[in-house]
């Protein structure tokens, strides 16, 4: 897997007229979440890693924030471009995070939305740590499909294709609420200590065609045979059509990692806020852009 992991990545750019409209919007709670840790205001110096078409980007420069964009992938930066075209506090850089020269100034923030998984462990964290102000925050998360008590069982019907076509992954079916954090590695890092940790979840409903749009914004969608894909889709079509409303629920989870930059490696860490935003608690419901 991980020999396939720089075209898996590069892939996403193949799907760059998709992504804005098919993948899910993060809950403002994310957002106010992240400010309040931080202490950011208006006009705070951020750095965002892999922005694509700026589907996280859009808030924070709806905030007032000076935002940096690192995008590896030529048609996402075009995109968000577009996309954040009345906001002149956004630029976006094409390249990699990884060996895009330093812009000449820290940042308040550093952040990744659904990208900090694709960098390499090795660079990320210094790299990070080398970008940020002395007193600089990192944040990540990614938006996860979780299985709530209840969930649609849709998706139990279509692991039987994924089996069929050779395409299932192991039966991870995390709750909400439930999702595996990074904790521990960000502090032996030895760069970083957690400052907070908080999870969300929400639902988004989706026609076939807007559920077959957002698989196509997934990287294994993406690469998959012609032939592994149309069987799946069919399927996910005919499974819809026999629904009254033909439509179905597909919950979403993320897992918000807040982290304050260390002065030096062997700087004695502080006690990290502890924020648990479970299912039962808090709850939000998106509905995707109608296609009509």
């Amino acid at each position: 897997m991980a020999d396939d992991l720089p075209d898996l990545r590069a892939s996403f750019d193949s799907a760059a007229d998709l992504y804005q409209q098919a993948r899910p919007d993060y809950p403002d709670e994310l957002y106010e979440t992240l400010l309040r840790v931080t202490g950011l205001k208006s006009g705070a110096r951020i750095l965002e890693i892999g922005c694509a078409t700026g589907k996280a980007t859009l808030p924070l420069a709806r905030r007032g924030m000076q935002l940096t964009c690192v995008e590896l992938g030529a048609e996402l930066a075009a995109a968000a471009r577009r996309n954040l075209a009345a906001y002149p506090n956004a630029t976006v850089i094409t390249g990699a995070f990884e060996t895009t020269p330093a812009v000449g100034e820290r940042f308040d923030l550093v952040f990744a939305a659904t990208s900090w998984h694709w960098l390499d462990p090795s660079i990320r964290y210094r790299r990070a740590w080398e970008l940020l102000d002395v007193a600089g925050h990192l944040a990540f998360w990614s938006a996860s499909h979780v299985f709530p008590d209840g969930g649609d069982p849709i998706f139990l019907q279509l692991q039987e294709v994924y089996e069929e076509i050779g395409e299932a992954k192991a039966d991870d079916r995390p709750r909400p609420g439930e999702l595996p954090d990074s904790r521990a590695e960000i502090e032996d890092s030895g760069l970083f200590e957690v400052a907070a940790i908080a999870q969300f979840d929400w639902e988004v409903t989706y026609s076939a065609d807007e559920y077959l749009r957002l698989l196509g914004t997934f990287s294994n969608h993406i690469t998959m045979e012609p032939w592994k894909r149309e069987r799946l889709y069919a399927e996910v079509r005919r499974l819809l059509e026999l629904r009254n409303d033909g439509r179905l629920r597909r919950h979403w989870g993320a897992v918000l990692h807040v982290a304050r930059r260390r002065e030096t490696s062997a700087q004695m860490s502080h006690t990290p806020l502890k924020l648990s935003l479970l299912h039962q608690d808090l709850r939000f419901l998106f509905l995707a852009p109608s296609t009509k």
